[in-house]
């Protein structure tokens, strides 16, 4: 094998692997976001929407996923004013944070 052919197949194969630690480093650095939302039911959409409820004085559930990052639960509820409140829960149902959600229902149900 000639040198030249040496240097670019070297060239060659250290642009691959490169492009694919690359590729990795992107994909784990992600947000997150990609996984799709997992509804709640039954007895832990039950328990969910008690502890809500009782964080935001009433309203109604509109929406609720896993949250897989926190390891816990994620609440919206919406209020007879008009806002809507996201609340998320450990895996205990204990309330860690609740806040308005700027951005409204996604429409997702349950």
């Amino acid at each position: 094998m000639s040198p030249t052919t040496r240097r670019i197949l070297i060239a060659a194969v250290l642009t691959v692997v490169f492009s694919g630690i690359g590729a990795g480093i992107a994909n784990a650095l992600g947000s997150g976001d990609d996984m799709p939302d997992m509804p709640l039911s039954g007895t832990v959409l039950e328990q969910a929407g008690r502890a809500a409820l009782a964080e935001t004085g009433g309203g109604t559930v509109v929406d609720s996923e896993v949250e897989g990052e926190e390891n816990g639960y994620e609440v919206e509820v919406n209020l007879a004013d008009g806002r809507q409140m996201e609340v998320q829960l450990d895996q205990n149902f204990a309330v860690v944070h609740s806040s308005v959600n700027d951005e409204g229902d996604d429409g997702d149900g349950g």
